[in-house]
């Protein structure tokens, strides 16, 4: 597993239920802002194996990013369950629920 990968899987396993991080913030992190996208493939090639919380990672603009209603609605449900506040547009308040590590 390359560095990066390993540090972008460590990151989003230290989200605490209730927070989100953004896509690019968490990239940022692991050493590299300009891999937002490589973050998301991560994600979606890594979480089960990892059991990663997918569910806290949104967009820059706070948005849950995921296409596919039935996965959009299950991201929605699980922030909910967190006492994250989600909009009827799928937004999430970084002001508010953003974790810094």
């Amino acid at each position: 597993m390359q560095p990066f990968t390993r540090q972008v899987i460590t990151i989003i396993q230290s989200i605490p239920p209730g927070k989100v991080m953004t896509y690019g913030q968490i990239a940022g992190c692991a050493g590299n802002p300009k891999a937002a996208r490589q973050v998301a493939r991560i994600l979606h090639s890594m979480s089960r194996a990892h059991q990663l919380p997918w569910h806290r990672v949104i967009n820059a603009q706070g948005k849950i990013a995921i296409q596919n209603s039935e996965i959009y609605e299950e991201q929605r449900l699980a922030l909910n369950d967190e006492h994250v506040d989600v909009t009827s547009s799928g937004t999430v308040n970084l002001a508010i629920y953003q974790h810094h590590p």
